[in-house]
């Protein structure tokens, strides 16, 4: 995995477990942005991925209910 993708993924995955004032879609939306902008020709699809299985599994550890949208 490119350092760059890695890198955009540990940044959006503590906005998403950690910091309860970034909705979990604009945390995903700015790293694909950032993975458009400096990672390879699939990164934008696989890191889009990865952040959707990390907030799905987010969501459902807090019992059903998204945090980020009370």
């Amino acid at each position: 995995m490119p350092l760059v993708d890695l890198s955009i993924l540990r940044i959006a995955a503590y906005e998403i477990l950690f910091v309860d004032e970034v909705p979990d879609s604009v945390a995903i939306n700015e790293a694909v942005e950032l993975a458009k902008n400096y990672g390879g020709d699939d990164s934008s699809k696989f890191i889009n991925g990865v952040l959707g299985r990390v907030a799905e599994e987010h969501v459902a550890a807090d019992g059903g209910t998204d945090v980020d949208n009370d």
